[in-house]
């Protein structure tokens, strides 16, 4: 095929509703020498596009191209680029500079769909630093699903002190990065306990094999369920999601000397968080920040969630309208 010189692509005109989510055909730049032009098979969603979409997210250049995850096939490689070859199969980490090593701002601010545009277009050019090879027993459609949640679900659980056997793992709710957090914590031989409001949903994460389920609306104490499934240690991790509507009830789960990887913000923003620091001091909680991950973490992602238990999570949720 001939080399497109436009594409087509949907832009956030205002960041007020999804209403104002546009579709248009825009002009493709030539991909630079060490750029590798991509058709995009397929974009998953996170909860991060519906806060641009709606402007609830920080940072975002004008007009954006909204979407982090996506995977596609190389249709033209640039002449300094080794290693890339037309046909292959596709990812492009998220923040497309995080190649190793610690997050910067400059890094920070090459993240697909907020700073730089992102990945609901249909043709884009991507640093071939970027890209990471698809697994071959994944879909596009599968392996769009794990720029984003999969990586900040391999960073938090296999940080600075990573995850081990025995271990216990408390999973906030069944959205991507929990459900990616519960299969690998449960493939590393950790005992996951999962919350979620609807017990439809934990049964799902019993099927991906979580031990112990919470549902947290006829258990709002899930902090004390929590300590009693583990005798009164407390939680290796937390998978916090939340934010600060759960961050205190995450400290009260922990072990001493336990991590609480601090995610999301699903569970609102304006909560009183006094007295919290003093807490996590006297449990010598470890407080960490993940915001996604490397492209050398994404890429070391080992295949152990099968195209088998992706298909089947995603069908199960589809299908319960829950």
């Amino acid at each position: 095929m001939s080399i497109p010189s436009k594409t087509t692509e949907y832009y956030i005109s205002k960041p007020q509703g999804i209403d104002n989510l546009i579709l248009r055909e825009a002009p493709l730049a030539p991909s630079k020498s060490t750029e590798v032009l991509v058709k995009i098979h397929a974009v998953s969603l996170n909860y991060r596009d519906i806060a641009a979409v709606t402007g609830n997210y920080p940072g975002l250049k004008d007009e954006p191209v909204p979407c982090s995850d996506m995977a596609g096939e190389v249709i033209a490689v640039g002449s300094e680029v080794k290693g890339w070859k037309k046909g292959d199969r596709v990812a492009s980490n998220f923040a497309v500079d995080h190649v190793h090593g610690e997050i910067t701002k400059e890094i920070k601010d090459t993240s697909l769909g907020g700073a730089i545009d992102g990945t609901l277009t249909r043709y884009k050019n991507f640093p071939a630093h970027a890209l990471v090879r698809v697994p071959e027993h994944l879909t596009y459609e599968e392996a769009a699903t794990l720029p984003c949640a999969a990586v900040t679900a391999w960073n938090a659980l296999l940080g600075p002190v990573p995850l081990k056997g025995g271990d216990t793992v408390l999973v906030q709710g069944t959205g991507g990065v929990s459900i990616f957090a519960l299969q690998i914590a449960a493939a590393m031989g950790a005992t996951v306990i999962a919350t979620s409001s609807s017990n439809v949903k934990l049964q799902i994460a019993k099927k991906l094999g979580a031990t112990h389920l919470i549902n947290y609306k006829e258990t709002p104490d899930w902090d004390q369920e929590a300590l009693k499934l583990t005798g009164g240690r407390g939680v290796d991790h937390i998978v916090e999601i939340g934010g600060p509507g759960t961050l205190d009830k995450s400290i009260s789960a922990a072990r001493y000397g336990g991590w609480v990887h601090n995610i999301g913000f699903l569970a609102g923003v304006n909560t009183d968080l006094s007295g919290l620091t003093l807490k996590m001091l006297h449990k010598a909680i470890v407080y960490r920040s993940v915001l996604v991950g490397t492209r050398y973490q994404y890429a070391s992602f080992p295949s152990i969630l099968t195209s088998r238990s992706i298909t089947r999570y995603l069908h199960d949720v589809t299908d319960s309208k829950t």
